[in-house]
C-alpha cells in the first residue's frame, strides 16, 4: 500500500518519530552515569505525571503486568478485593485477581454507564469485618470507552469509613486527562507505555504511596520480580530487578520530554477538542439508526477512545478489515460481550487535527463503499467542531 497507514487503535498508539529515533542507538553499560541519569529523570517525571509524592516502579511488561505487580504486593492469597465492573478490562482485572488466589467481589454494571459511587459505599458499609483490602477502579475502560470518576470512588470509600486501598487503572488515561493521585486519595495507580505515553508496548508503570508500600511490606509474598521492597532504593540494578529495558527507557525519556514541552493543560485541552470531533462524527453517523455510541451520557465518554455500537446485521469486523486492507486505516474491534457488535476509534497520544479528520473521512468512505447505513455530514460536523474550538482558543 502506498502512503502511510493511519493507526487509530486505543493502543498501541502512534509513536512520534523523535521517540522512535531515541531508540535507534547502541545500549549503554549498566553502570554508565548517562543511563542512571535517564532512569532517575524518568522516575521523577513520572511522579509529576501521576501527581504524587509517592514511589514509582517500572517493569518490563504491559498493563496486565501492572495489575499483577500491584495485586502481588498488596494482597496475599485469600485476601479480598472489590471491583466495579464497567467493561471488559475491569472484568479482566477481577479475573486476574482470582487467578492469583485473591477473592473477588464485583459490582456489576451494564457496560454503558460509569462507576456508581453510591453502590460502592453501600457495598463497603456491609463489609463490617473489613475483609475488603482494596477497591480496583478503572478510570477509562477502552472496551466500553467509559470514563469513570475516580475521585468519587474515594469519596464513597471515605463516606463508608472503610480502610481499603484505592487502586486506579490509568492505563488509558494518564497523560491524556486529569489524574491527581495524591489529591484524589488514590493509594496505587498503574499505567503502561503504549497509550498516551506514546511509547512502544513493553513498560508497566506503577505508583504507590507510603500507606500502600507499608501494607506491601507486611503482606506475605511468593514472588520476586514484582516485589516493591527490592526495587526501593538508589541501586538501579535492583530498581529493575536486573537489566534495565534500556531502549524502552530511551523512548520513555523522549516521550516525557514531549509531554513536558507541550504541558499537560495543553494536552488535556487538545484531547477534549479532538475527542469532541470524533463524537460529533459519530453523532452524525448515528442518525441512520445503525450506529450509536456505547456510552449514552456525553459526560461519561472518554477523551481517549470512542466505542461505536453496530445494529444487528452490520458486521463491524468487516468494516475494520476493509478499512485496514483497502484504505490503510486501523481501528479496533469490540471486546468481551461487545465482540462482533462494536468498533473502537482510538484518539490519544501523538495525534492532531489532520490525523483525526483523515481517520473520520476514511471511515466515512468505508461506510459508503460497503453500503452500510449511516447518517451524512460526519466529517463536516467534525470540522465545524474543530473550527469552533480553535476559534475559542
Amino acid at each position: 500500500m502506498i502512503g502511510r497507514e493511519f493507526l487509530h487503535a486505543p493502543g498501541p498508539t502512534h509513536i512520534p518519530q523523535v521517540v522512535l529515533n531515541a531508540m535507534n542507538r547502541q545500549p549503554l553499560d549498566l553502570v554508565d552515569d548517562r543511563l542512571k541519569e535517564i532512569a532517575k529523570s524518568c522516575f521523577e517525571d513520572l511522579k509529576d505525571l501521576f501527581r504524587t509524592q509517592g514511589h514509582v516502579f517500572i517493569y518490563a511488561g504491559n498493563g496486565h503486568g501492572s495489575w499483577e505487580a500491584v495485586l502481588g504486593n498488596i494482597c496475599a492469597q485469600g485476601d479480598t478485593v472489590l471491583v466495579p465492573i464497567v467493561g471488559h478490562f475491569a472484568h479482566e482485572w477481577a479475573d486476574h485477581a482470582r487467578a492469583l488466589g485473591i477473592k473477588t467481589q464485583t459490582i456489576e454494571g451494564d457496560w454503558r454507564r460509569g462507576i456508581d459511587p453510591a453502590r460502592i459505599e453501600e457495598h463497603l458499609r456491609r463489609d463490617t469485618d473489613r475483609r475488603i483490602k482494596a477497591v480496583l477502579a478503572v478510570q477509562v475502560d477502552t472496551a466500553t470507552s467509559l470514563s469513570c470518576d475516580v475521585q468519587a470512588v474515594r469519596r464513597a470509600m471515605d463516606a463508608a469509613g472503610h480502610p481499603a486501598l484505592l487502586v486506579a487503572d490509568a492505563v488509558a488515561s494518564l497523560g491524556a486527562m486529569p489524574f491527581e493521585m495524591d489529591a484524589w486519595g488514590v493509594d496505587v495507580a498503574i499505567t503502561a507505555s503504549q497509550k498516551a505515553l506514546m511509547c512502544p508496548p513493553g513498560l508497566a508503570i506503577v505508583a504507590a504511596n507510603d500507606k500502600a508500600v507499608q501494607i506491601a511490606q507486611a503482606t506475605p509474598r511468593f514472588q520476586r520480580y514484582w516485589d516493591w521492597n527490592t526495587r526501593i532504593g538508589d541501586e538501579y540494578y535492583t530498581k529493575f530487578c536486573g537489566t534495565m529495558p534500556e531502549h524502552h527507557m530511551f523512548a520513555l525519556r523522549a516521550a516525557l520530554d514531549l509531554i513536558k514541552q507541550r504541558g499537560l493543560e495543553a494536552i488535556f485541552r487538545s484531547q477534549r477538542m479532538l475527542s469532541g470531533a470524533v463524537h460529533q462524527a459519530v453523532q452524525a453517523w448515528s442518525q441512520a439508526g445503525a450506529l450509536t455510541f456505547n456510552v449514552s451520557a456525553a459526560s461519561e465518554r472518554a477523551v481517549t477512545v470512542t466505542t461505536v455500537r453496530t445494529a444487528a446485521g452490520i458486521d463491524p469486523d468487516r468494516l475494520r478489515t476493509y478499512a485496514r486492507e483497502k484504505l490503510g486505516l486501523m481501528i479496533a474491534g469490540g471486546l468481551g460481550k461487545l465482540g462482533g457488535s462494536a468498533f473502537r476509534i482510538g484518539h490519544m497520544g501523538s495525534i492532531n487535527e489532520p490525523m483525526i479528520l483523515g481517520c473520520l473521512a476514511t471511515l466515512d468512505l468505508a461506510l459508503k463503499e460497503l453500503g452500510l447505513p449511516h447518517g451524512e455530514g460526519a466529517v463536516q460536523a467534525a470540522i465545524a467542531h474543530l473550527a469552533r474550538e480553535r476559534a475559542a482558543g
